[in-house]
């Protein structure tokens, strides 16, 4: 057993190496990788600080809300209007239709509200500290369609906080501690009921770092955006020249590392062939579902895509040429899981999309660039017009 340990670890660190220091990338991976660990570094300080204030603002809040309890409130009715209003705030989805009146500990209620929202209401109010009762004056209304202050809103009500998407710290620091607690002691435990044990330790520990819920985690139900990329960046051409070949999807594939081959099949659509993890080929169709000249382009893929993915390219005139705004959206198999792990064997979307970005850049300003079929002209492309860098 501690030679197949010793076997896999020697494994391990050998691929380790040969990743870090090889000849042609081994330069810019030790440069990712520095700037990864200085950048993880700084967003750990950062979590810690923010669970820190968590904790101290919510044992304060604890603390005040036991010794309210120990003791009368005497509580001023200014004081118990502003707590019905926060109340309000949490139960009803039109805070503002509801006008609150307190004296002598009395709450009155006027105004209009939705029927679905009453119960939820009263019960908020009946616990308010220093409210000692009541009175419902308030308007019911079943269909809000007719009635001009219960338009719109957004629907409240109470979601206990491990089902909310954005854990608050002291929930991550909790869930993130049991989740290394049930999967070190589930895994050195072995055996079913271990490895069961472990799995879901590792599934809360994950939930707990990344604070990503569940659906984007896995990729189950989270559509388009299980892992969401936004970059921009300055390109000094003109606008309609970097319009001309953005707009030339066909061109992609001669300066964008990933992608094989863009066919047009007419009417918006397109089939796609992108390489993935170690060199499989990925295909889908898209669909163009806005397309503004020299403004904006967005596009989905269309239903049945082994990877749904959305996006959208806004481009905007600047000083110096032309600012190129990217929003990408995709759902990798296993969601955000499945992203990290990509990552980890050199599939990293977000440097890729980087690296063909400054081949894009390039190409309209020195008029070539180099991609992995060698060296490509702005010349050799369709759809591109001017020269390179002719900013009029």
């Amino acid at each position: 057993m501690r030679a197949g340990t010793r076997l896999l670890n020697g494994l391990v660190l050998g691929a380790g190496a040969m990743y870090l220091l090889d000849p042609d990338r081994g330069n810019r991976r030790r440069a990712l990788l520095r700037d990864r660990l200085i950048s993880a570094r700084r967003t750990m300080g950062g979590a810690a600080g923010a669970t820190a204030r968590d904790l101290r603002n919510r044992t304060t809040g604890a603390v005040a809300g036991l010794r309210s309890r120990l003791h009368h409130d005497h509580a001023g009715d200014d004081i118990l209007i502003a707590r019905v209003r926060s109340a309000l705030g949490r139960a009803v989805s039109h805070p503002s239709a509801i006008a609150v009146n307190v004296r002598d500990g009395q709450v009155t209620l006027t105004g209009s509200i939705l029927e679905a929202e009453l119960p939820e209401l009263l019960e908020r109010l009946n616990r308010v500290r220093g409210v000692a009762g009541v009175n419902n004056e308030l308007r019911v209304f079943r269909d809000p369609s007719h009635v001009p202050e219960l338009q719109g809103g957004r629907p409240r009500g109470s979601v206990p906080a491990p089902l909310e998407e954005n854990w608050p710290p002291s929930l991550r620091l909790a869930a993130g501690l049991t989740g290394a607690a049930l999967a070190l002691g589930g895994f050195r435990r072995g055996g079913v009921l271990g490895t069961a044990s472990g799995v879901v330790g590792l599934g809360l520990l994950t939930r707990a770092t990344t604070n990503l819920p569940a659906r984007r985690l896995t990729g189950i139900g989270a559509g388009a955006r299980a892992v969401e990329i936004r970059k921009t960046i300055d390109v000094h051409a003109p606008l309609s020249q970097v319009w001309a070949l953005w707009s030339a999807f066909e061109n992609f594939p001669r300066f964008m590392t990933h992608l094989r081959e863009v066919r047009d099949l007419g009417g918006g659509r397109s089939h796609w062939v992108a390489k993935g993890p170690l060199g499989a080929p990925i295909e889908w169709d898209a669909v163009v579902t806005t397309w503004h000249p020299e403004e904006v382009i967005a596009w989905k893929s269309l239903e049945g895509s082994p990877v749904e993915n959305a996006g959208e390219v806004r481009f905007v005139p600047s000083l110096r040429g032309t600012r190129v705004d990217v929003r990408l959206a995709y759902n990798p198999p296993a969601g955000a899981i499945g992203h990290a792990v990509a990552m980890l064997l050199g599939q990293d979307a977000r440097h890729q999309i980087d690296d063909d970005l400054l081949r894009f850049k390039s190409l309209l300003e020195t008029g070539r660039t180099t991609a992995e079929q060698g060296k490509v002209t702005l010349a050799d492309l369709t759809g591109s017009a001017g020269q390179p860098g002719d900013i009029r």
